[in-house]
């Protein structure tokens, strides 16, 4: 019995690569940022509200990446503008950061590198890798990014940093130079992300799309992104759901 072309082709899945919204999605900034701050402002005996400190820090965020993206501003890594949304979230809630040592100025300021994952991040970062190329498509730099994975443990095939592609989210550019990076169409590659924002960035370069919900990033109060707001192409609890739907979902 002749067999016709294909006939025996194995079932294909719908991407190739799946690539990762890092801070919130992946790992826990707001715990590890008000650690960090906790333990600074116990060495020097400040008196500071930890936990709304990093989210005013994390506040500063987009916006000091908007002059950059515009082109007003050459670009920067994430560790500058973090430092210099470190000093004027310190003079806006009265922290005297001219009284801490430069040493520990420069490890505040890098506790960035150092979060921990989500309880799932490991596990479905684990067995995604078993499928899938994994890794960050994220504004954070190359070392930022590395020092992250080895603190958490994160099992990254992959890291492209914000200053390989030079450019941040959501810019186009980010994610087709991550595409391209991975010698893969836009097309084969997904982006997983706790930010409906990002996918749509994404989805309009190409990009398949998974949402996973972080009801925590913001602590109790969060109030957005509680869940998906559009049809993305899969909708999961965490990423070991990501990993179970995408490990079961082929094409033909």
């Amino acid at each position: 019995m002749a067999i016709g072309p294909g006939a025996l082709a194995a079932p294909q899945r719908i991407v190739d690569a799946v690539l990762f919204d890092t801070f919130g999605t992946v790992v826990d900034w707001k715990s590890g940022v008000t650690d960090a701050v906790e333990a600074i402002a116990y060495r020097y005996g400040f008196k500071v509200d930890a936990a709304e400190f990093a989210l005013r820090w994390r506040a500063r965020y987009q916006r000091s990446l908007e002059p950059i993206r515009s082109g007003a501003r050459g670009f920067r890594t994430l560790d500058e503008l973090h430092r210099e949304n470190l000093i004027a979230t310190a003079e806006e809630m009265g922290l005297p950061i001219e009284r801490i040592e430069a040493a520990d100025v420069e490890w505040l300021n890098r506790a960035w590198h150092r979060l921990d994952g989500w309880p799932d991040s490991v596990p479905g970062l684990t067995e995604l890798k078993r499928h899938f190329i994994i890794g960050p498509l994220s504004n954070g730099h190359l070392a930022l990014l590395t020092n992250m994975a080895k603190h958490a443990g994160l099992p990254w095939d992959v890291i492209i940093g914000s200053d390989v592609t030079r450019s941040y989210k959501p810019d186009r550019n980010a994610y087709l130079a991550a595409a391209r990076l991975l010698d893969l169409p836009p097309h084969r590659v997904m982006l997983c992300a706790a930010h409906n924002s990002d996918l749509a960035a994404a989805r309009s370069a190409g990009l398949r799309t998974a949402f996973v919900v972080r009801p925590q990033e913001f602590g109790t109060t969060q109030r957005s992104d509680l869940h998906a707001t559009d049809a993305w192409d899969v909708i999961a609890r965490d990423i070991r759901d990501l990993a179970t739907q995408l490990r079961d979902h082929v094409t033909a």
